[in-house]
């Protein structure tokens, strides 16, 4: 299966059909007038579809076993066909298309097999996914796509060349994928003033993002939340606790991290552990998301 333990949990919804065609009117009627020989033909055909939906991960190898919040069934009758409307919504980390078209398929089927004593000519077709939401594609940043982005390496080893650096080269590709531009990248000591001085010059610059990698923690040479909280107009707490909420469900060390994240006017500023995982899981607990914060700064702008 598709490694999906990087991805946030979102509500998602998906909506699939399927048409079942009968070849005469008289099953419609008898399908009203609750006249089947096997039941009442919606009522079942409901049920085997609420069971059906939970099992998808049992029929479909690659499909993730996940917690199926909500199912609904409705119908629709046309002339002869009679169209199944299948909605399936979960919490989660993955989307549920799959599941409401197996739903709907076996809505279908159990039509058909409860039909068939009275009709031969039965047909299903037109199973598709109607509409689908709830993943990153849903929540991505519809103002800006010309954000630029700084990185910062703080620490005293890789700055002295005894250490490679990899938590920002993470960032970085990260940031490539959601489309924002890396335009400086540089690694300097834990100093409090070459921090505050990077933030204060790449935000005179006009840049929009400045990520800090390193010296979140607790050692004696952690410095970047006292660097930066003191130059910074507003905190965010939001994106701190989710970065902090995302790590721990992932290492228990993660509330260690004293990650900081606020504004210096219009530019955002975010504070990373400075390990390669805790950088990177920190990245993939808020991105893409946290660009939609450039959408509402630039309304506050236009105010």
């Amino acid at each position: 299966m598709v490694d999906i333990t990087h991805k946030v949990t979102t509500l998602r919804t998906a909506v699939a059909q399927a048409v079942v065609k009968v070849s005469k009117p008289e099953t419609i009627t008898a399908i009203q007038n609750d006249n089947v020989p096997k039941g009442n033909v919606f009522a079942m055909s409901k049920a085997a579809g609420l069971l059906g939906v939970k099992r998808t991960p049992d029929i479909l190898p690659d499909c993730h076993p996940l917690p199926i919040e909500f199912t609904g069934v409705e119908y629709e009758i046309n002339g002869l066909e009679i169209t199944v409307v299948f909605t399936v919504k979960t919490i989660y980390k993955t989307g549920v298309e799959v599941e409401a078209m197996h739903g709907a398929s076996v809505v279908a089927l159990n039509m058909y097999d409860m039909l068939k004593p009275i009709d031969k000519g039965i047909e299903i077709h037109a199973i598709k996914l109607l509409s689908k939401k709830g993943g990153k594609s849903d929540f991505r940043d519809k103002f800006r796509k010309d954000l630029t982005a700084a990185v910062v390496v703080c620490s005293d080893s890789i700055s002295a060349g005894h250490k490679e650096d990899k938590a920002g080269k993470a960032i970085i590709e990260k940031l490539k994928t959601c489309e924002v531009v890396v335009s400086e990248y540089v690694i300097i000591p834990d100093e409090k003033e070459v921090i505050q001085e990077k933030a204060n010059s790449y935000q005179n610059q006009g840049i929009d993002l400045i990520i800090y990698t390193g010296g979140t923690g607790l050692s004696g040479r952690d410095v970047t939340p006292e660097a930066l909280i003191p130059i910074l107009d507003r905190r965010i707490p939001g994106i701190e606790e989710a970065i902090r909420s995302y790590g721990q469900d992932r290492m228990p060390y993660a509330m260690l991290s004293r990650s900081v994240a606020g504004t210096i006017n219009n530019t955002l500023v975010l504070a990373l552990p400075g390990s390669t995982n805790g950088a990177k899981e920190s990245m993939d607990a808020i991105f893409p998301s946290v660009l939609h914060i450039f959408g509402i700064l630039k309304g506050a702008r236009h105010d």
